[in-house]
């Protein structure tokens, strides 16, 4: 199995600080050599890999002021592309812009979403669904309109974290200076609660950080450390009372609340996103609803055990699970992509052999949102087609016919028929067809959208 993994060029693979994408690319990658798989990683020129290194920028764009962001990013997805035919499996962990190559190569193509940014990237997601199996690392981070193979939770290296037995005697914020992650709301807890708080991480939004952060520093009560390396990592994780996740957004993981729990260190977190997913309520944390409830959270620390806190990311966030859980996801899409025709991905969305038998077939079938098939007909065989999920406009013989889930249409043999989808989420249904001839070739185009005969 030769493996292709596109991690962004922002930071270095694995960064020196921070990078959340780029570390769980580098953890993956070199779990992946471990196991004997041939990877290459496609990053900049001074990440460190115990696999093969492509790369067109030498260094990261956060940390080259000389570099231009969207003219290396350009560069390096393109250096990507261009070697794709010579791998098996191509895996994207560079957000929705290499989609927009996907149809330029043929190897199949999956595609970790590591969040949303905003709705507005969402149309690239969607149009590309036909060419790109997508991963979410959490349940909640799932947009209804997307079709996913399967949840990936990131992993983190169990051994780079020390467990600390002893609760400390401070609050930490760990995580980037941004309203999102919820700096103010951090410190008007600690306030409350009259703890000292630590802060680390990197300043993201200035005018933020200028504006409500920094007069709240006395560097007494209230500390700002900067962005650390992973050796002061582990001491402010493991020394901490608390962790402190207070976000106004639904997060769609949160790396440094599995690696204070992997220090032993319980999490008071807003009940966001994927926090529930995350965390264990009153086992590994608290998951709240505000400010007070945060302040009445904090009290209740003690009765924590900070070794629960530790088998918990053991037994669920462990590298090892990650790397082992996206093997499965490369077996799962080279099995689908074999030839034979029993799986195929298509303009309009996808479709799946259930069964094949001499006298039936039974296919699972997905349209994506706005997609059609063409409208064809058949001189072998009649189909029958359940609607499992979404809104369905069949057209038979020119009558529109509206169905959703639950219901059903026989398509007789030579009617001319269409499957369209003009909802906004994808739509599946369950096509059973019998007769005397399965094959591919039995289809009469009447009309297709995409230029097909």
């Amino acid at each position: 199995m030769k493996i292709a993994l596109l991690s962004p060029i922002a930071w270095r693979t694995p960064p020196r600080h921070y990078g959340p994408w780029e570390r769980v690319v580098s953890l993956l990658c070199e779990g992946l050599v471990e196991k004997g798989v041939d990877v290459t990683l496609f990053a900049t020129g001074d990440s460190q890999t115990a696999g093969k290194l492509e790369y067109v920028s030498k260094r990261s764009y956060e940390e080259d002021d000389s570099l231009d962001p969207k003219v290396w990013e350009a560069l390096h997805i393109a250096h990507f592309f261009e070697q794709a035919e010579e791998y098996d499996l191509i895996h994207n962990h560079f957000d929705f812009l290499p989609l927009t190559y996907s149809r330029l190569v043929d190897t199949p193509m999956v595609t970790t979403i590591h969040g949303f940014s905003s709705q507005q990237i969402l149309p690239v997601y969607k149009e590309y669904s036909d060419r790109s199996y997508y991963v979410s690392i959490s349940d909640a981070d799932r947009d209804p309109q997307l079709p996913y193979l399967a949840t990936v939770y990131h992993g983190i290296d169990l051994e780079s974290f020390e467990f600390a037995p002893e609760r400390g005697d401070y609050l930490l914020y760990f995580g980037r200076i941004h309203p999102d992650k919820g700096t103010c709301e951090a410190i008007e807890i600690a306030r409350r609660f009259q703890m000292r708080l630590v802060i680390a991480g990197i300043i993201q939004d200035e005018e933020y950080y200028r504006e409500q952060v920094a007069p709240e520093l006395d560097q007494q009560r209230v500390v700002y450390v900067g962005h650390v390396g992973p050796e002061r990592r582990n001491l402010m994780l493991g020394g901490a009372y608390a962790l402190l996740h207070p976000i106004n957004f639904a997060e769609p993981f949160g790396l440094s609340v599995v690696e204070s729990m992997a220090c032993g260190t319980p999490v008071v977190a807003f009940d966001k996103g994927s926090m529930p997913e995350v965390i264990r309520d009153q086992e590994t944390g608290f998951l709240v609803k505000g400010i007070d409830q945060a302040v009445e959270a904090l009290g209740k620390i003690p009765e924590l055990d900070r070794g629960a806190c530790r088998r918990w990311v053991e037994n669920r966030f462990s590298r090892e699970r990650m790397v082992n859980d996206y093997l499965d996801v490369y077996k799962m899409i080279l099995e689908k992509e074999k030839p034979g025709m029993r799986y195929a991905n298509t303009p309009w969305g996808r479709w799946e052999v259930l069964l094949d038998a001499p006298d039936h077939k039974v296919k699972r079938i997905t349209v994506n949102p706005g997609k059609r098939l063409s409208y064809q007909k058949h001189f072998k065989r009649q189909e029958h087609w359940f609607m499992v999920s979404g809104q369905a406009l069949v057209t038979l013989d020119g009558e529109g016919i509206p169905l959703t889930a639950g219901q059903s249409v026989d398509i007789p043999q030579e009617a001319a028929h269409r499957m369209a989808n003009p909802g906004e989420t994808p739509l599946i249904f369950i096509e059973t067809q019998t007769g005397s001839y399965f094959g591919e070739d039995d289809i009469v185009r009447l009309e297709d959208d995409y230029g097909r005969k």
